[in-house]
């Protein structure tokens, strides 16, 4: 019979209460002797520099090293994971202070946006984003009561009076985090003005940016035609013909790669690619770019692209990342009110291996490509993905993403690809994420996942101990190093 266990209550007047919010050996396994070796193997890699080569946090923050706001704008705010998981239970967008595309009128007052999250924080139970909250508030700003509407202003007061000293400043952060570098993620047109701002600054960290061409590949995307017409007169190309736009391209990632850029990132609705004549590109080209696109054309253009990209990457040496099977902005509603990354983006169904063929039929064998493929259909893990990088020489495996970059979504990732592809087919971790204050905190949680998988590997006699120590340096820092040619 279930008999329920008391709650001790805390006074919560603003002392301490001297209980972590977090267990030493969280995400480890419960059975003693493995939990003993994930210990020993986490305790090898746990300060690790971390190596951050995908993401999109914003260079500005790098460049200015202005003190963050306040905490409402630094952690819920820009925040997707939080308020989409705020939004249903009823509580507004409006109300969290996310922005509307018209301008019109959202909450201001940041203690009040706090308070708020803070009513709501329960609906985060057994979330990755709890963990990582918790994480930032426990290791970052020195908290040890849990968040409830009764702590809302013992948390705001002291964090934000953490956010007005020079040591939690961007950089100072930054080095904090022990970060030895992080990636950012720039549009085609962007012009990179903060990344030439740092480079010219004189600081150490190193922050590189990333060539995101959604927005001129896509005929789907908002201003498509605009956008190519921008791309052509920032690169003097005649963009209204095939091959000048591909020029266009070209000189766009050579500028990128000025600022440091090592990979291109692609994120398409689907894996498509196509291999078409030049005749046939050059006709495709025309007909997307004079009206709106058909969806079997877009989807053609979009899959044509791909495989262009992949081409430049032969060329050029840039990694390519495939970020395929988010439906984009699924509520028509909230995308019209507050634009794009609110919360709807929804995993998708995604086929890999009559999507790829035509890419990897043309450029798939050559030995300079790179391209890293990520999911959010986990159905296609052991069944398409993991038997593709386990054999064709371009192709690696990123980390379980956005909706499965959680404790239990990584252990499926593992389980399901290391059998066909092994660990050195996939590319370590990478964080994906706006929320700044939270990447040490992610990256605690891959490596504390990783060292319970391996330390089970080695129980069962899969692993050898000296096996195992050096997998969980592999990756928690060197894959993602070198898959990304940082």
């Amino acid at each position: 019979m279930y008999t329920s266990i008391p709650v001790p209550r805390k006074d919560f007047s603003g002392g301490k209460s001297g209980v972590p919010l977090l267990s030493d050996d969280r995400l480890f396994p419960a059975d003693a002797t493995t939990r003993s070796i994930a210990r020993q193997l986490y305790a090898s890699v746990k300060d690790l520099p971390i190596v951050s080569p995908h993401g999109h946090t914003d260079p500005r923050w790098f460049a200015d090293n202005a003190n963050f706001p306040d905490p409402a704008q630094l952690i819920v705010v820009p925040d997707h994971y939080i308020f989409r998981m705020l939004f249903s239970q009823g509580v507004a967008l409006e109300r969290l202070g996310v922005p509307r595309v018209d301008g019109g009128a959202v909450e201001t007052d940041p203690r009040a946006i706090w308070r708020l999250f803070a009513e709501h924080y329960h609906l985060f139970r057994a979330t990755p984003s709890r963990l990582w909250l918790d994480h930032t508030f426990e290791t970052l700003f020195g908290l040890d009561v849990p968040l409830s509407a009764s702590t809302a202003d013992l948390y705001y007061d002291a964090i934000d009076a953490r956010l007005k000293q020079d040591d939690y400043r961007p950089r100072a952060l930054y080095e904090r985090f022990n970060i030895e570098v992080i990636a950012t993620t720039e549009g085609a047109l962007d012009d990179l003005r903060w990344h030439a701002q740092l480079k010219q600054s004189g600081w150490k960290g190193r922050v590189v940016t990333t060539y995101r061409p959604d927005s001129v590949i896509d005929p789907d995307f908002e201003g498509f035609r605009d956008n190519i017409r921008v791309l052509g007169e920032i690169t003097g190309c005649d963009t209204g013909t095939w091959q000048g736009y591909l020029e266009a391209h070209r000189l766009r990632r050579a500028f990128f790669r000025d600022h440091g850029a090592t990979a291109t990132d692609h994120g398409h609705p689907s894996a498509d690619t196509a291999n078409l004549s030049a005749d046939a590109a050059a006709k495709l080209y025309q007909i997307v770019t004079s009206r709106d696109a058909t969806p079997d054309e877009a989807r053609l253009f979009r899959a044509q692209m791909l495989t262009e990209m992949a081409k430049m990457s032969v060329e050029d040496g840039m990694v390519m990342q495939i970020h395929a099977g988010s439906r984009r902005n699924h509520s028509a509603d909230i995308f019209a009110r507050f634009g794009r990354d609110k919360g709807f983006d929804i995993p998708g169904r995604t086929d890999y291996v009559q999507a790829l063929k035509p890419l990897l039929d043309a450029v798939g064998l050559e030995p300079n490509l790179t391209v890293i493929l990520f999911t959010l259909d986990e159905t296609v893990y052991s069944r398409e993905l993991a038997p593709l990088a386990g054999v064709y020489p371009c192709l690696r495996l990123g980390p379980a993403w956005w909706f499965f970059d959680s404790p239990a979504g990584m252990r499926r990732f593992r389980e399901l690809t290391t059998e066909t592809a092994g660990f050195y087919n996939t590319v370590g971790f990478n964080d994906d994420t706006r929320a700044f204050p939270s990447i040490p905190a992610r990256h605690d949680v891959a490596r504390r996942v990783d060292c319970a998988y391996l330390a089970d590997l080695v129980v069962e006699g899969q692993l050898r101990d000296d096996e195992a120590a050096e997998l969980a340096h592999d990756l928690a820092y060197r894959l993602a190093k070198r898959a990304y040619r940082l």
